[in-house]
C-alpha cells in the first residue's frame, strides 16, 4: 500500500480531506496521511480510539512517536492526556488502550535504529501575546523535533534544507508559502510535508501552536 509515498512531492492534508478507515482492531480507525506497506508500514496517520477500546500487544521494531490530540491514550507505561508527545524507540512494545477515547497523530518505523531515547513530554500551551518561541524536543543525527508557539500576525521562516520537513498545526490557523508558490491557508490539525530544498514562510492568522520535525526515513 503506497499513500503519498513520494517524499519529493509537497503534501498538505487538512481536516476537510480526512477519510477515516477501519483498522484490523474493532474500535480503532485511522486517517492515512502517508504510508508505505500494509499493516507493518512506514506510516504517518491520525488514529482514533473509541471509548474503552484496546489494541493487542505489538512491537515497534523501528520505533513509534505520537502526539495525543484529544482525550487520553494509555499503555503499561502510563496515561497520556491531550498535549502529550511520546517517543517509543526501536525494540519497544506495548498494549495501548483508551478508556475515554482519544485521537492521536502517530508516526511508525521512522527512527534510526541507534536512537534509543524513550520519553514523554507535555507540549507548551502558553501562547505569547506577541512574538513567537520554539523549544527543541529531540535531536538525533538527521532528525530534529521542535514545537513553536506564536501570537497572531507573526512570520516564521523554515530555511530550505536537504531533508523533508513536516509541520503539524496543533492549534490556530496559518498561511503557508512554499518557495515561490502561492499561499495556502491551513486550519488546526492540518499536516504539511515539505520536500527537500524548499523554504517555508509561515504567517500566523491566529494564536498558533506548531509541531515540526525533519524526516530521515529508515525503511
Amino acid at each position: 500500500m503506497d499513500i503519498r509515498a513520494d517524499l519529493s512531492e509537497l503534501v498538505c492534508v487538512t481536516p476537510a480531506d480526512w477519510q477515516w478507515s477501519a483498522s484490523p482492531q474493532a474500535g480503532v480507525s485511522r486517517v492515512m496521511l502517508d504510508r508505505v506497506g500494509d499493516e507493518v508500514a512506514v506510516a504517518t496517520s491520525f488514529v482514533r480510539y473509541a471509548e474503552n477500546s484496546v489494541f493487542p500487544e505489538h512491537g515497534h521494531a523501528l520505533g513509534e512517536e505520537y502526539i495525543v490530540i484529544e482525550g487520553e491514550f494509555a499503555d503499561e507505561s502510563g496515561r497520556y492526556p491531550a498535549g502529550s508527545y511520546v517517543r517509543n524507540p526501536p525494540g519497544t512494545k506495548h498494549s495501548p488502550f483508551s478508556q475515554p477515547g482519544c485521537v492521536i497523530w502517530v508516526k511508525l518505523r521512522q527512527f534510526d535504529t541507534a536512537d534509543l531515547a524513550q520519553f514523554d513530554v507535555i507540549l507548551n500551551t502558553e501562547i505569547p501575546s506577541a512574538g513567537w518561541s520554539e523549544r527543541e524536543l529531540h535531536r538525533f543525527e538527521l532528525e530534529v523535533v521542535r514545537e513553536f508557539v506564536a501570537a497572531a500576525d507573526e512570520d516564521i521562516v523554515f530555511a530550505a534544507i536537504s531533508r523533508v520537513q513536516e509541520i503539524l498545526i496543533l492549534a490556530g490557523e496559518v498561511a503557508v508559502t512554499i518557495g515561490k508558490g502561492s499561499s495556502l491557508s491551513l486550519p488546526e490539525r492540518s499536516w504539511l510535508r515539505v520536500p527537500p530544498d524548499q523554504e517555508v514562510l509561515l504567517t500566523t492568522n491566529a494564536a498558533t501552536r506548531l509541531f515540526t520535525k525533519t524526516r530521515p526515513v529508515y525503511r
